[in-house]
């Protein structure tokens, strides 16, 4: 009984945590929450431009921060930035990372970020690589340890249902197959290509030159790169200063605002995957 009422005060605690703070709870000078979008998970929603002909149904100069690949040593520095601003991002984690720092998975949650799941063993190439059914374990398992990690166990539903493909290298039947399982896959609209070698500074304005065109949109970073940890905080600065509003996704009750793709509309990614894996089968 007595481990039973304690995972019931974590509970509890955590979720007071998470509770999202919006801008004006944060003072002026906070850049904080503009709101919230609920993400059902009921439809099988894949979203994000570069991916998928359809994308969160945005406000002009609102956007959406995601980190991927974490924890590392630099999600803590990742972190301060967003609490000095009052942010929250939603980390789409890798689970041997989730398992080999549960601190930091712990330290999201509470701080009031979400976590979904990146897969266990990020692989090099990519879920297209593998049989349908090492996939499926792989992504099982990702899921796996990031609840265990952040919440002491691991259940039939996730907390979180947020799920993003290592190299956005999805397949039909891996879509279907979350899509069973409720899942929402984020691709994104925007990149921070800190994959590539850079200055945080000209991180911060390769970021901003994007997003003044674009207006909008679901970012994609990485909290394993020094070079975001580094530039963040200026980038929420002028993100402020140039009046764009942050926007928290949740899990919750729909229906999830999706606003479809312009005319003629391609992937970005789809290029980019075929000439990396060249003629591998997509299962």
């Amino acid at each position: 009984m007595h481990g039973f009422l304690s995972r019931c005060f974590l509970a509890i605690g955590l979720a007071a945590f998470a509770m999202p703070r919006l801008a004006g709870a944060c003072g002026p000078d906070a850049l904080g929450v503009s709101r919230v979008i609920a993400i059902d998970g009921k439809d099988g929603l894949a979203l994000g431009l570069q991916s998928y002909p359809r994308t969160l149904a945005l406000r002009d100069h609102e956007v959406v921060l995601t980190f991927d690949d974490g924890p590392a040593h630099t999600t803590p520095a990742v972190l301060d930035a967003l609490a000095r601003e009052c942010v929250r991002a939603t980390f789409f984690l890798i689970g041997r990372n989730a398992e080999a720092r549960p601190d930091l998975v712990r330290r999201e949650i509470a701080a009031g970020h979400n976590v979904g799941s990146h897969t266990y063993s990020h692989p090099d190439g990519t879920l297209r690589a593998m049989t349908a059914p090492a996939a499926e374990a792989d992504i099982e398992r990702g899921i796996a340890a990031v609840e265990r990690a952040g919440y002491g166990a691991a259940t039939a539903s996730p907390h979180t249902g947020f799920f993003r493909f290592p190299g956005f290298a999805d397949t039909p039947a891996l879509l279907a197959y979350l899509a069973a399982r409720r899942m929402t896959v984020f691709g994104a609209d925007l990149w921070a290509s800190d994959w590539n070698r850079m200055t945080p500074e000209a991180e911060r304005d390769l970021v901003m030159s994007r997003l003044e065109k674009a207006r909008k949109g679901i970012i994609l970073f990485h909290d394993t790169k020094s070079s975001t940890a580094q530039m963040l905080p200026a980038l929420l600065r002028q993100l402020k200063a140039k009046g764009y509003r942050v926007v928290q996704v949740t899990p919750g009750p729909g229906p999830t605002p999706v606003s479809d793709a312009p005319p003629g509309w391609k992937s970005t990614t789809a290029a980019i995957i075929a000439n990396t894996l060249g003629r591998r089968q997509i299962r």
